[in-house]
């Protein structure tokens, strides 16, 4: 694992490439959805895993801190699989798991990145099954108090097929992304994911299609996976 996650988002980033100029579309898309409402937090899922969710928020986030001169946040709530930690090379202790469960103030989970505007939440501790930790008053004023700290906070979550986490955190946010695999997920399986977070009410903003120039013809099978920590997305 180590050697898989050698290089951090900082050593592969590049403002010139197609998704440096692809976030920065993303993020002026995100300030002109509603008009003059302003949003603060955003959510980033996918249907299923594998689809590069936790890749699009760490560059959406990464976009904001370093080119729009935004005080931002990027939360990993995917506490089944968690990422963020490797990602923005940060101590995985404490974080989002130790706020929720009441032990810190979720000011005190902040970890510094290598950019000046952009913090990190990582997941925290491990944990088997956290959904019901995504419930009641205290996740609630974890993101009201962070969303008074920080212009923006980007939220990346557990897919929305295997688990519900997803659903119950977008009450506590402005906006979802819901991120797809191009010529990967099934139409079938976008639109029960849609339809899904829609009877949550959540508000989904948009579609983020990934990886699109790698599509082609293509014929597959689809089986439902498992979503428990181990395998990294």
């Amino acid at each position: 694992m180590q050697g898989k996650e050698s290089n951090t988002i900082f050593d592969v980033f590049d403002q010139e490439s197609p998704i440096a100029t692809e976030m920065r579309r993303l993020y002026s898309n995100l300030q002109h959805i509603n008009g003059n409402v302003k949003k603060r937090a955003y959510l980033v899922t996918s249907a299923n895993r594998g689809e590069g969710k936790s890749t699009v928020a760490s560059h959406l986030a990464l976009t904001i801190g370093r080119f729009r001169n935004k005080k931002s946040l990027i939360v990993d709530a995917d506490l089944r699989r968690p990422r963020l930690h490797q990602i923005f090379n940060v101590p995985r202790e404490p974080g989002l798991l130790e706020c929720l469960n009441g032990e810190i103030d979720p000011l005190d989970a902040v970890k510094d990145t290598g950019i000046k505007n952009l913090k990190v939440i990582p997941a925290g501790g491990a944990v088997h099954s956290p959904a019901h930790l995504f419930e009641g008053d205290i996740m609630s004023g974890i993101f009201e108090k962070l969303k008074f700290y920080y212009d923006f906070v980007i939220v990346d979550s557990a897919p929305v097929i295997p688990v519900s986490d997803p659903m119950l955190i977008s009450s506590v946010v402005d906006g979802v992304i819901m991120v797809l695999l191009a010529g990967m997920t099934p139409k079938n399986v976008a639109i029960r994911a849609r339809d899904i977070l829609l009877d949550a009410n959540a508000n989904l903003l948009g579609v983020v299609v990934n990886n699109a120039s790698e599509v082609l013809p293509y014929y597959y099978d689809y089986g439902y996976y498992g979503y428990t920590e181990g395998e990294e997305e």
